[in-house]
């Protein structure tokens, strides 16, 4: 590269950097002829496919675009479907829960009453069983105050007693028990 600035340093006339003879502008002249036909050439062979190739790929992202849009309004749709059936399942959730809760309590009110019946037939059995322990019971110590009270009058007349005295506390006695027996 140096080599030739040397070169076209040594071509140029003395005194001159830049030599703008003739020549130099009929070189200039042709090269920017030669561009410019180039040029229109180039625009008259190339102008139609790259319009039309621009014009294809305009249509084409135009057409994506659309698909895009499209889609995207489906999608919405979708979305939209989607949030009402949501919203209906939540109702009919709340609707279920809200049964439930109703039979639920409808449930609890059936067994707390037949609980409540159970309990009072327990009751009932219980209190006629104690009862009937109570009679059973009276009647067992009737039987023994009778026995030990005739242990003890036998005892007692035994020792120390004629007949006549003897009939009388035995008089006395049933009297006595008779008394007890119509009281309760």
């Amino acid at each position: 590269m140096f080599s030739m600035v040397v070169f076209s340093a040594q071509a140029v006339p003395e005194g001159r950097v830049f030599g703008l003879d003739t020549q130099t502008l009929i070189g200039i002249g042709i090269q920017l002829l030669n561009g410019i036909v180039l040029a229109v050439a180039l625009g008259f062979i190339l102008y139609k496919p790259v319009k039309e190739f621009l014009q294809r790929r305009a249509k084409r992202i135009q057409g994506r675009i659309s698909e895009a849009d499209a889609a995207m309004a489906k999608a919405n749709a979708l979305i939209a479907e989607y949030e009402r059936k949501i919203e209906a399942i939540d109702k009919e959730r709340l609707a279920i829960r809200e049964a439930a809760g109703l039979e639920a309590a409808e449930e609890r009110k059936k067994i707390l009453a037949e609980a409540r019946k159970e309990a009072n037939e327990i009751r009932k059995r219980a209190l006629a069983k104690i009862a009937e322990d109570r009679k059973r019971l009276e009647k067992g110590i009737r039987l023994h105050i009778i026995e030990v009270a005739s242990l003890m009058a036998q005892k007692y007349i035994a020792q120390s007693m004629d007949a006549k005295t003897q009939e009388r506390l035995l008089e006395e006695a049933l009297a006595q028990l008779e008394a007890a027996q119509w009281q309760n």
